[in-house]
């Protein structure tokens, strides 16, 4: 008799049911959120049939929280099932839309009773690359974070503060660079910067990290910021200079949890084994190569083929036919993370390797827009990716990128 489980998660409790292959209900509980709610969840699977050989597999909301880890720690099949998808299953069974714990956790297991085929476990990754995930993720997440408080500091420097912004406006990483922050620690408003002393700057520029042409950066950043503008206020200037310290202050933090993250994150991916395939690709870096290796796991029996990893990453077209109508076009349901990894990793390549080079111009005389390109770039690198993986070799341009063999009837006309 096959037996399912559904659990309907909560932040202190959840519910759940289990139920046969007739859909009868055969037990309910609640159980706390802690270790003693765990043990509960335990007999109450062990009474139906649960054993160590063949565990009841178990339907959830979520793929993260203490109760999936210990789950997946005890070697269960667990399905994190998307909540839209359980909302569409709950109308099945009734059409008031009535709503309710106890029977959101019924659905679950029904799902699984019903339709297990077309849904994933999550997969067995190793524990390293679960602590990679968790690395790469939170380095992935402190760059937006980083992102998000230069553009508030740059948006706000405008309405009072030109000058910076035009003396770091040739600097790639405009106000993230170190002088920038360092000239700003000292100088939040424009008041301040016009009676900055030559010493002073030259300080700032050497402890942000400069080695040469300090003397020739500090004679420009002076006549920059000593230029007579237009001017807020004074006392209005100088309470956005406040402001300004304490935008200031939350990019520093940015950039030192990114910097720290990463620093952190490559030591980790550097001792998996998959580590020396990854980045033998043209334009994977340590980095990124760990947030790829984050993303697509090292359980090779996720994806059967590459196909299923590509449609992953969003990187594949899907076709959307109805009638006579047939559209082609780019996936909007995607593992975003590894679709933002896969667009730098593209971007990259187009300079570390002539193959991919080459395949970019192709699609782009083909008529490919620029992001088209580059997501059929990454989409063939993928492929490439997955089947180096399964065979355990390393990227080779030449057979990665093999000019197209003449036919044998070409040969002949």
């Amino acid at each position: 008799m096959q037996v399912t489980c559904g659990i309907d998660w909560a932040e202190d409790h959840h519910d759940v049911a289990v139920v046969d292959s007739d859909a009868r209900l055969l037990g309910k509980l609640r159980v706390t959120d802690d270790a003693s709610g765990f043990q509960d969840l335990l007999h109450l699977l062990a009474e139906h049939g649960d054993t160590p050989d063949d565990p009841i597999p178990i339907a959830i909301e979520t793929s993260r929280g203490l109760m999936v880890a210990c789950l997946r720690a005890s070697g269960r099949r667990v399905f994190a099932i998307n909540p839209m998808a359980v909302a569409r299953y709950r109308d099945r069974h009734t059409v008031s839309r009535k709503k309710s714990d106890h029977q959101d956790a019924v659905v679950l297991a029904n799902i699984l009773r019903t339709d297990a085929e077309l849904h994933r476990p999550l997969p067995g990754d190793s524990e390293l690359v679960k602590a990679i995930a968790v690395l790469a993720r939170a380095q992935q997440d402190a760059v937006w974070d980083r992102t998000r408080a230069h553009n508030r500091l740059r948006s706000h420097l405008r309405e009072y503060y030109p000058a910076v912004l035009e003396a770091f406006a040739d600097k790639r990483e405009r106000l993230l660079a170190r002088e920038a922050r360092a000239i700003l620690a000292i100088a939040p408003t424009q008041a301040e910067a016009a009676k900055l002393a030559r010493s002073k700057v030259r300080a700032a520029v050497t402890q942000a990290g400069r080695q040469r042409r300090i003397e020739a950066e500090t004679d420009r950043l002076l006549k920059v910021l000593r230029q007579s503008r237009l001017r807020q206020p004074a006392l209005v200037e100088t309470a956005m200079g406040h402001q300004t310290l304490a935008l200031l202050a939350q990019l520093e933090a940015a950039c030192k949890a990114c910097d720290d993250l990463a620093s952190v994150t490559e030591e980790l991916f550097l001792q998996h084994p998959d580590a020396e395939i990854i980045t033998s690709f043209p334009g994977l870096a340590v980095l990124t190569g760990a947030r790829l290796l984050a993303e697509i796991g090292d359980d090779r029996t996720r994806f059967d083929t590459a196909r299923d990893l590509k449609a992953y990453a969003g990187s594949a077209p899907v076709t959307r036919e109805s009638g006579k109508s047939r559209r082609v076009s780019h996936r909007r349901i995607k593992n975003s993370r590894l679709a933002a990894t896969g667009r730098h990793w593209a971007f990259a390549a187009l300079t570390a390797s002539s193959g991919a080079h080459d395949h970019y111009n192709r699609r782009r005389e083909t008529g490919d827009r620029y992001y088209a390109a580059l997501r059929n770039l990454f989409n063939r690198m993928l492929g490439q990716l997955h089947h180096c993986l399964i065979t355990r070799q390393k990227f080779d341009e030449a057979i990665a990128y093999r000019p197209p063999q003449p036919s044998p009837l070409d040969a002949t006309a």
